[in-house]
């Protein structure tokens, strides 16, 4: 188990392990629940240009408070009048102040699809992003075993569900691609040590077939960082700390939107990008 992640995997699991509702019940229930939005189409909507999944996120682990007392309505909001295409919202609330409540906040002021960002671990992890009202519930390869990962993944289909698989290294994306999936989210933040690793989307998106909407996350700063991700095949980008600590979030979304996104591959800028970041 990657370091940082041990603490909070560990205690998702307690709480799966605590759960005595019954799943059956919570499946059906999810199964009844209002029609979702296609967070997996709305990414490329854009006719080819670099599409933002803006996230609502109060604080992290690692920085601690973000925007503690942020208005998710509000925030959301922002977000979409910028040109956002989808949100991401902490649900965690130990660890990152999130909850339920700002998931609903935001899916309701927005009219935008919405990704629970959660540490799914168990089946009734995946009915509660339903019944919350998410679109789409996020998958770490990291945190789950392949029998749990096909399980979870097959579950949120069934529930209507988009999964955003998050690898972090080649031998994660190997196990995501096994799936099939509509949406591989590249995290290029360093599970072990926290640390940004700005090479990682760039080495592993060529891996990452092209009927596979394909998603950088972390450590997107600004418009260069937006550039040359989208140069590099990324059809989107899941953005947070620099949009949710701004003064003008709309403004700041809208900076990012756009750059023409290139064949995965193919692009002689990548490699290019790639010297330059570790210049």
């Amino acid at each position: 188990m990657p370091a940082y992640l041990s603490e909070i995997v560990a205690a998702h699991r307690r709480m799966a392990a605590a759960d005595r509702r019954d799943l059956g019940d919570l499946v059906a229930r999810a199964l009844e629940a209002p029609a979702t939005r296609s967070f997996a189409r709305a990414l490329r909507s854009d006719a080819g240009g670099l599409s933002v999944i803006a996230e609502v996120k109060r604080r992290s682990p690692s920085k601690g408070a973000l925007a503690a007392e942020l208005d998710p309505a509000e925030v959301a909001g922002a977000y979409a009048a910028g040109g956002a295409a989808c949100l991401s919202v902490l649900t965690d609330e130990a660890f990152f102040g999130g909850s339920a409540a700002d998931l609903a906040a935001a899916r309701s002021a927005s009219g935008l699809p919405v990704l629970r960002k959660d540490f799914t671990v168990a089946a009734a992890d995946v009915c509660d992003a339903r019944l919350m009202g998410a679109d789409a519930v996020l998958l770490i390869v990291a945190v789950l075993s392949d029998d749990e990962l096909a399980s979870l993944y097959e579950l949120a289909g069934r529930l209507g569900l988009d999964a955003l698989v998050e690898v972090h290294d080649e031998p994660e994306l190997e196990r995501a691609l096994a799936l099939d999936p509509r949406l591989v989210g590249v995290n290029q933040r360093d599970l072990a040590t926290f640390e940004l690793d700005p090479l990682r989307a760039l080495r592993l998106v060529s891996a990452i077939p092209p009927g596979v909407a394909a998603v950088a996350e972390s450590g997107i700063r600004g418009p260069d960082d937006a550039r040359r991700l989208a140069g590099a095949g990324y059809d989107a980008i899941l953005v947070g700390e620099s949009v949710v600590t701004s003064e003008d979030p709309s403004a700041a979304v809208r900076a990012l939107l756009g750059h023409p996104v290139g064949r995965r591959g193919t692009s002689a800028s990548a490699a290019a990008d790639a010297r330059r970041v570790t210049a």
